[in-house]
């Protein structure tokens, strides 16, 4: 359901005016390998008007260097350091949990370069951590064994919440649902780090060095994107461009401050 002209209007100005973005990047910037509506426009519009933004992804699946060039192929120049992942994030709280522990992953090489980079050690016998994230190497067989190494006491980590994700044709199902097989088997419940974990957020404004009250999110969804804002006491856009339809909003016991069709909505004159 499109929205009303003059209620995008009314939001728009209150927008323009922060200092700081943070933007989520699956349902915002892109569906798969499709830049979506208005988003070249819009990121030119920050770079032109001098704003700090991050584009802040609950993925794991790829490195800084992987989602820079990703944009580049769909003609949008940003560099590296705008970009901050929840495989980062979740490398950053295993570090400061136990520095230079080991893990036993199934997820992609953003994930397994993150917590390489910081010392991490790969480990399939008897690891600190069971850690998942976004698998398109995901079988039985390492369900199976990471159901036993969390039996043995390995302590269970997902890189998001997530159950799924838009893609080009659809959805994907995402970390919570992959991790869920561990959590039935053992009985034993993940620890998330990315949205809407506050840690991230705190991550985000620190990266961006910007105050929470000049800051806004945008995402595409209500379980992550904007409850991470609430919680962070973070002005909060909803886009319509992603997983959330305009009828879902009133089943949450909470709302964002702004709603509009997508990001190229901010910069219409």
């Amino acid at each position: 359901m499109e929205l009303l002209e003059s209620d995008i209007k009314k939001t728009i100005d209150q927008i323009r005016k922060k200092k700081g973005f943070i933007c989520d990047m699956d349902g915002v910037i892109y569906h798969g390998n499709k830049v979506l509506p208005g988003v070249k426009e819009f990121i030119e519009w920050l770079q032109k008007e001098k704003k700090r933004f991050l584009f802040l992804t609950n993925s794991s699946e790829r490195s800084q260097r992987e989602l820079q060039d990703k944009l580049s192929r769909m003609g949008i120049l940003v560099d590296k350091a705008h970009f901050y992942t929840s495989a980062l994030a979740t490398a950053s709280f295993l570090h400061s949990q136990k520095p230079k522990g080991s893990a036993f992953v199934i997820g992609e090489a953003g994930l397994l370069n993150a917590l390489y980079d910081l010392g991490y050690r790969m480990n399939n016998v008897d690891p600190d951590y069971v850690v998942m994230g976004e698998a398109r190497s995901y079988s039985y067989e390492k369900i199976e064994q990471a159901v036993n190494l969390v039996r043995n006491g390995a302590k269970l980590i997902g890189t998001n919440p997530d159950v799924n994700g838009p893609i080009e044709n659809g959805i994907a199902p995402a970390t919570a649902a992959l991790i869920a097989p561990i959590e039935i088997a053992t009985g034993k419940k993940a620890y998330f780090v990315g949205k809407p974990n506050p840690l991230m957020m705190r991550s985000a404004l620190k990266k961006l060095q910007c105050q929470r009250e000049e800051t806004v999110i945008i995402g595409d969804r209500m379980d992550t994107d904007i409850i991470a804002g609430i919680e962070s006491e973070i002005d909060t856009c909803l886009v319509l461009s992603g997983i959330t339809s305009k009828s879902e909003i009133d089943q949450f016991a909470y709302g964002p401050h702004f709603v509009l069709n997508g990001v190229g909505d901010i910069i219409k004159s």
